[in-house]
């Protein structure tokens, strides 16, 4: 089954309440974390997410586009959020592995992401214990960018890794999502899309979810 994630980062944040509950029928919500070092834009952190979990029952998807994310795990986690994903390129191995051992502590689902410079390789130190392995189809920074196929191949090289080291382990694609692109990506391997601007800048929203299931 293909699983929706809108992320809130095209949601309008002065009504973000509103943005969410119409994106209810989708699977996930994805959020993303942004620290102004990491990728060039600042988005929310722990007080937004805070609120957000009071105000829904959604599966919260955090995205963490943060330096040295160990640091927040445990806040992150107490926030309210359901999976944590940190970027492999946003610490030392040592650190990514204690971030991923927080994860397990604190029982929030673990996930790495890769940016389009990391190879599918780069998740092999982690892969047996990890329940997502997200795959960034656009410079991780800001939303409205345009997909990159050259990506598919590393969705293919990742979703054989999963297969032969862990088969129950999901792969979520960020990036340039829309009707056209997600077919692209689903016969690569994936089966949790994360969509922006599809959804946010739909006329029928629900419709637009259901659109992406393909």
């Amino acid at each position: 089954m293909i699983k929706i994630s809108p992320s809130i980062l095209s949601a309008d944040f002065c009504n973000l309440e509103r943005d969410i509950q119409r994106v209810s029928s989708a699977d996930y919500l994805h959020v993303d974390v942004m620290d102004g070092a990491f990728v060039p834009n600042i988005t929310i952190g722990v007080p937004v997410l805070k609120s957000i979990r009071k105000h829904t029952d959604m599966f919260l998807d955090v995205h963490l586009m943060i330096e040295k994310p160990v640091r927040y795990i445990e806040a992150f986690a107490q926030a309210g959020a359901d999976l944590l994903s940190v970027h492999l390129e946003a610490d030392h191995p040592t650190q990514i592995a204690q971030a991923l051992k927080l994860m397990g502590q604190c029982g929030v689902k673990k996930a790495v992401a890769l940016r389009p410079i990391t190879k599918a390789e780069a998740i092999l130190p982690y892969l047996e214990e990890l329940d997502l392995v997200l795959v960034m189809t656009v410079e991780p920074g800001f939303g409205g960018q345009a997909f990159m196929e050259t990506q598919l191949d590393t969705i293919r090289q990742v979703r054989a890794l999963i297969e032969k080291y862990n088969p129950a382990c999901e792969l979520e694609v960020d990036g340039g999502i829309a009707p056209k692109t997600a077919p692209l990506v689903v016969e690569a391997g994936a089966n949790v899309l994360v969509a922006g601007s599809a959804v946010y800048g739909a006329a029928d929203i629900p419709a637009a979810i259901q659109a992406l299931r393909v």
